[in-house]
């Protein structure tokens, strides 16, 4: 039998060509908030090469566009200095100068834009690969084992105004406040009533500033009943029942927010402020792990979409680990830390003699917990109703609630279509489940320079209630790298080596692509291809 002849290979593939990896570690921590600490230093006690790397403090630029919190505009001149607030963060966190003390390479003001280990399709790797950044440059580096520790990000509902400075999310208040001292404002309303609003506004007050009301749309608040009362001791109202309407403004932002009774919009009140605070709730940041191709569920329980996780952190990807809030809301961060850096040193061979880690596992008190994504999905509906279809729904892309309802294309290609006219989310799923990323490539949502912080789940929650079906069954969009905003020169800054950047002249070396397509399949290909045309 005649062996099939084989066409000779690609010159032009990446295949068997070196990727220029600038430093390599054992273990490679993304986020030194508790968890990411407790792990580096975990690993770097047991002698193993370690690397911490957080973004924070971000650049005044990345501020501005609400990554990666939902910093809403309220951060005074001090973000513009970034020397002030690298020692901000060093003195709000302690374990970073442990971790210093223990050898760990700790990185600040470092993005972790992209991360790959070898799965099919990338078999050629011979390590993990990360994708760091800084304001000037790019760079890989290799790595062992990785650990994610990136935390949590603020779930957003907008209303009337919200794109306005002043309205911002818990986590970039926080961060603003206590990380940064950076945060601008005086006179605070608070949006949600369970204990990540309750902390907030305790914070507030504990900081000098006024918090002159909760905002909560189910009829009690949803927090301990100690912290609220605490809070209307110290003279905080709790207005149940109602949602924001409209956060009135000038040129320096917001100055009232106007709230509408869940159950009768005509009904209004309007509260003087300068800072509307959304905390709803918070959202595991799992885009690294997605990239990655770990497996995730979706867990409402544990704040939604999260990894496939071991007790340990072990991700269905053998060189990950994940720890803290990113791999479930709830539970002690810094134990969590500690358990993923013990895991990871034991697939290295440098397992620590010391006593296993116990936790108490307290009940989960977040709203919405306990009920699936009903919290949510209470919320959605009710400022869906109050607000109306010409609420922003993406405020980077200009899309609106109707335009998500009606699936409109963007305004700026003016459509004049009335087969588009007729479709909906109804009529869409009619032809199948819907998805995010569909409906990302027919209206814009969530494509913006905040890449979907400030909106993707209102987007996925207005879907569900859009086309009649349960919140659960509508997938989450896909992440890419990269998965931090990043200038393209600052992407562009590498140096390959000759053999990868011998043969990119054409766009990623595919030959057919400047084939004509008639060519294809007959002698003319050949032809062109032994001659090496048309290069």
């Amino acid at each position: 039998m005649t062996e099939p002849t084989l066409p000779p290979p690609d010159r032009y593939s990446i295949a068997g060509k070196s990727i220029t990896i600038e430093e390599h570690v054992e273990i490679l921590v993304v986020g030194a908030g508790d968890a990411g600490c407790a792990a580096a230093i975990e690993a770097a006690k047991a002698g193993a090469s370690v690397m911490l790397v957080d973004e924070n403090p971000v650049s005044a630029g990345l501020v501005g566009m609400d990554v990666p919190f939902y910093f809403g505009g309220r951060a005074t001149n001090a973000v513009q200095t970034p020397e002030r607030l690298v020692e901000r963060v060093l003195e709000s966190n302690p374990a970073l100068a442990e971790a210093f003390e223990v050898g760990v390479d700790v990185r600040l003001s470092t993005s972790v834009w992209g991360a790959w280990v070898k799965v099919p399709g990338l078999n050629g790797l011979t390590c993990g690969i990360a994708g760091l950044a800084s304001e000037e440059k790019s760079w890989l580096v290799g790595f062992d084992r990785l650990v994610l520790a990136t935390g949590a990000r603020d779930l957003n509902f907008t209303f009337a105004g919200s794109d306005q400075p002043g309205v911002m999310g818990a986590q970039g208040f926080h961060t603003l406040l206590t990380r940064y001292d950076a945060f601008a404002g005086r006179r605070l309303v608070v949006v949600g009533s369970g204990e990540l609003a309750m902390d907030m506004a305790a914070l507030a007050l504990d900081r000098g500033l006024d918090v002159v009301a909760l905002v909560e749309v189910r009829d009690d608040a949803q927090g301990p009943a100690e912290k609220v009362a605490v809070l209307v001791e110290r003279g905080v109202e709790i207005v149940t029942g109602h949602v924001p309407l409209r956060a009135k403004g000038n040129a320096e932002g917001v100055t009232g927010l106007l709230v509408a009774s869940r159950d009768d919009a005509g009904r209004q009140r309007e509260i003087a402020c300068d800072t509307v605070v959304m905390a709803v709730g918070t959202v595991p940041v799992i885009e690294l792990l997605d990239v990655l191709g770990g497996k995730r569920e979706l867990a409402p329980e544990r704040g939604g979409h999260v990894p496939v996780v071991s007790e340990d952190g072990a991700t269905t990807l053998p060189r990950v680990f994940v720890a803290g809030d990113c791999a479930g809301l709830g539970g002690d961060a810094a134990v969590s830390g500690m358990r993923a850096g013990r895991a990871a040193l034991r697939t290295l061979g440098k397992a620590p003699e010391v006593a296993e880690i116990s936790e108490d596992v307290a009940q989960d008190n977040r709203p919405g917990a306990q009920d699936g994504l009903g919290y949510q999905t209470d919320w959605a509906s009710a400022m869906l109703a109050t607000g109306g279809p010409d609420v922003l729904a993406c405020i980077c892309e200009d899309v609106t609630r109707g335009d998500l309802l009606g699936v409109k294309p963007p305004r700026y290609l003016d459509w004049r279509s009335n087969t588009i006219a007729r479709r909906d989310l109804t009529t869409l799923a009619e032809d199948g489940p819907v998805n995010q990323d569909q409906i990302k490539r027919l209206t814009r949502a969530c494509m913006g320079p905040c890449q979907a912080r400030r909106c993707r789940e209102q987007v996925a929650l207005i879907m569900a209630i859009g086309a009649g079906v349960s919140p659960e069954t509508v997938p989450l969009a896909g992440y890419r790298t990269p998965v931090r905003p990043l200038p393209l020169s600052v992407l562009a800054d590498w140096d390959e080596g000759a053999d990868m950047d011998a043969g990119w002249n054409v766009w990623f070396g595919i030959a057919t692509q400047w084939i004509g397509y008639d060519d294809i399949g007959t002698t003319r290909e050949a032809e062109q291809l032994r001659a090496g045309m048309p290069y």
